[in-house]
């Protein structure tokens, strides 16, 4: 059992190591990181980005320099940590709020749709919105749960999804830091910065999708699931976190599918557990487990049960079923062009009547195109593809077709406009949002990397889902960094939980670096006195 623990162990890091740092590679490598003109977007970065990339190396050249400002900068930053992340995450929501109020255009796509549907009760009945949801089922939850808050409210603007989704996105970030006070107190401080950076590049708050919607379903399960391995916390509260684990999965499942992977990565690790240490679980242990267990199945069938009827049985839109995309036809999409949206299959699913027609002209598309790549052209092209889903820090935005309805091109008059020079295609500081967005994203992606040491049950957890994460998006249909959303929770909190292990191996190898500087050192000044 020993063996096959390690052999399972060792294939997840050999994954894990391979998919992870070709993602870091490709995001120091991408081109939103250039400053200047940059060829390939045909933008240029501003004074802003110059004054930010100043500013953060006076920073570190004064830390180092000067021992008064390096004690005020560990008292802020270190001392009074949670003060200042409470600080900076005001500032950041305040800032959400802003921006949202001044910024909310409708947006084209699949967000369009869902809004279009849910505020248009007049409309629904539209062939173009029937033929819709005939073929993308999978949008209806969301949907028909957006049409229930406009039910619930009276509110149809774009402007108050924006502000859902500002609640939503915000949870999530409020669940996470729950999560770390619970197993990792101390790194409570540092988990406040990577959220309020997070927080501070990320315009897809005023785009209300199952991405954004997702999170705080995510976040939920994970915290519900460290609240249930946690042997200290009283059996009932721990019962009630199993309950929220079923129902949460189960949301999770209708909102995005691929959002559960986590939770197969915690199955995994945890069976593996068990294999080592069965023998030494109690009968009260083994009997907790059990009930959790009743209370995940119980909790999670009947969520399902209760939100399938509520799919199946609503009447808001007429639906031709037998229309619908099998899910082969997302693997088929998957291995052309960039391994994103595919405009040609898109289409024949929309042509072809029956299911079998559908699935037949994907497999015959898939197997083609595997056929033409070969075995070294397919691994070529999934390497390519991982670039394309990861290394953009901005998360593939305004890469959509028809990202917004309106002009792309804003002025500089107004508060409004200026805000969207920052996340408009044509506008004057779209540059520097990437170079920012991008940074935060290599900051986090290096944190992740340089946390290597002693393996840990919750580290290894959450690196299996990302693998799981990884490869699904690499078979699925990807292309574009925005798909990498769903998954944020578990990168966010890697990233936390390894910070720890990144100083003492940054030391440590700062040390190795000093000690041989001043071997060679040395050496010369023996060299110069013979």
């Amino acid at each position: 059992m020993r063996r096959f623990y390690n052999f399972s162990q060792s294939v997840i890091n050999f994954f894990w190591r391979i998919l992870f740092f070709l993602t870091l590679f490709f995001a120091l490598t991408s081109p939103n990181i250039i400053l200047g003109d940059n060829p390939t977007f045909g933008t240029s970065t501003t004074l802003l980005t110059t004054g930010l990339v100043i500013g953060i190396v006076a920073i570190l050249v004064m830390n180092y320099a000067y021992p008064r400002v390096h004690a005020w900068l560990v008292n802020i930053l270190v001392t009074e940590q949670i003060r200042t992340g409470l600080v900076l995450l005001g500032l950041v929501l305040i800032g959400q709020i802003i921006f949202i109020y001044f910024v909310h255009p409708v947006s084209g796509f699949d967000a369009g749709m869902l809004h279009y549907a849910a505020v248009n009760v007049t409309h629904v009945q539209e062939v173009g919105v029937t033929s819709y949801y005939s073929l993308n089922q999978n949008n209806m939850p969301i949907m028909l749960f957006m049409h229930w808050l406009v039910t619930l409210t009276g509110q149809t603007s774009w402007m108050f999804f924006d502000y859902v989704t500002l609640v939503f996105v915000d949870l999530s970030a409020v669940l996470n830091l729950l999560i770390v006070m619970l197993v990792q107190r101390r790194a409570l401080g540092t988990a406040m910065y990577l959220h309020a950076a997070w927080l501070a590049v990320f315009p897809s708050i005023i785009m209300p999708y199952t991405d954004a919607w997702g999170l705080p379903l995510v976040s939920f399960y994970l915290l519900c699931y460290f609240i249930m391995r946690r042997a200290t916390v009283h059996p009932l509260i721990r019962a009630v976190a199993a309950n929220g684990f079923g129902i949460s999965v189960m949301l999770t499942y209708f909102m995005k599918p691929s959002s559960i992977i986590p939770v197969i990565a915690i199955a995994i690790i945890e069976l593996l557990n068990l294999l080592i240490n069965h023998r030494r679980v109690t009968l009260e242990a083994a009997f907790i487990a059990f009930a959790m267990l009743l209370f995940i199945g119980r909790s999670g069938f009947e969520t399902y049960r209760y939100v399938d009827h509520k799919v199946e049985s609503q009447t808001y839109i007429q639906l031709d079923k037998s229309r619908a995309i099998p899910a082969i036809h997302f693997m088929a999409m998957g291995i052309y062009g960039q391994g994103g949206y595919s405009e040609k299959q898109a289409i024949m699913m929309a042509v072809l009547p029956t299911a079998k027609q559908k699935s037949d002209y994907s497999i015959k598309m898939f197997k083609k195109r595997l056929k033409k790549l070969g075995p070294l052209g397919y691994l070529e092209f999934l390497v390519k593809k991982q670039r394309n889903n990861t290394a953009d820090g901005t998360f593939g935005w305004l890469k959509e077709g028809n990202f917004f309805r309106e002009n792309q091109k804003p002025n500089n008059n107004g508060i409004a406009n200026k805000l969207k020079n920052f996340i408009y295609l044509y506008g004057r500081h779209i540059a520097d949002f990437r170079f920012a967005a991008q940074l935060w994203w290599i900051a986090l992606l290096l944190m992740i990397g340089l946390g290597f040491g002693p393996r840990r049950d919750v580290i290894q957890i959450l690196r299996l889902a990302m693998v799981g994460g990884f490869m699904f998006l690499l078979l699925f249909e990807g292309g574009r960094s925005r798909y990498i959303i769903q998954y944020l929770p578990c990168l966010l909190l890697l990233a936390t939980f390894s910070y720890e292990r990144v100083v003492i191996n940054v030391k440590r190898l700062a040390g190795v670096y000093e000690r041989k500087l001043d071997a060679a050192i040395a050496a010369d000044e023996r060299e110069q006195s013979e």
